[in-house]
């Protein structure tokens, strides 16, 4: 008896503590919903910071099953279903409400299309190729390319009270779906640890820089930030050439599966 006794109580730990991760990531997908309701009801500021809470949260997901060892195939795949929501469907119809608002339907339809479609296209990808030992992602993670787009219409709705040139923003929009799919390598955020070596305490630093700046500038630093991410990025990437030879049919791949 209390052998069986000591087992299910181990069984109930080893649920509870699987349901802590999980739990965050309803969260994060809770809060996109949330923010589809308020683009539906005109609320596009509302929403976008209500993305940006949701990117916080799916961002710690990962971390806190790994922090439990209790990573799983499960959670990966329910994670990306829930950026699906957040990171895709939500900024795909911010450029329908907001930026082809006027337009034909089906046109702006198309056009808003393409920050779901590149998105889902990447988070396929990043679910067949998943690695916890990588330490960068294989094209722009879709929470950044969500924020940049968000950060664009918060910027210059704080800076002049309008949501800034549709011209320039679809421009970005359809820059940031290529990246999304590309080969391209972007750094992952660091570990929350002052022991992993200088590069992850730099970047822990600049973090926590960012979150004061967020507290105390707003929506003016997340648009700025989120473009220097990617152009460090980038940069990093040409310069270093980390593109090597077993990748180039990996490109031709992506390049065949968004046609």
């Amino acid at each position: 008896m209390r052998r069986k006794y000591k087992s299910s109580r181990l069984k109930r730990r080893r649920f509870n503590k699987r349901v802590i991760p999980n739990l965050l990531t309803v969260i994060n997908m809770f809060l996109g919903f949330i923010s589809i309701g308020m683009l539906i009801n005109g609320k596009p500021v509302h929403a976008g910071w209500v993305i940006l809470i949701a990117g916080v949260f799916d961002s710690i997901d990962g971390k806190i099953a790994r922090l439990l060892n209790i990573p799983s195939r499960f959670g990966t795949e329910f994670d990306s279903f829930a950026d699906t929501i957040s990171f895709c469907a939500s900024p795909a119809l911010l450029i329908y409400t907001v930026y082809v608002n006027g337009m034909e339907p089906i046109l702006g339809g198309l056009i808003s299309f393409i920050p779901l479609v590149f998105g889902t296209i990447r988070l396929a990808r990043f679910n067949l190729d998943y690695s916890e030992s990588k330490a960068y992602f294989s094209g722009l993670p879709t929470p950044v390319s969500a924020l940049t787009l968000y950060g664009f219409f918060l910027f210059h709705f704080q800076l002049s009270g309008h949501h800034g040139d549709p011209r320039i923003l679809l421009v970005l929009m359809v820059i940031l779906g290529f990246l999304m799919v590309s080969p391209l390598r972007f750094n992952k955020l660091p570990i929350f640890s002052f022991k992993e070596g200088r590069s992850n305490t730099i970047r822990l630093l600049g973090l926590g820089l960012f979150i004061i700046s967020l507290f105390i500038w707003k929506g003016l630093v997340l648009f700025p930030i989120s473009v220097c991410y990617i152009a460090y990025n980038i940069i990093n990437w040409l310069i270093s050439n980390r593109i090597h030879p077993s990748e180039i049919g990996e490109i031709e791949n992506r390049v065949d599966a968004v046609e």
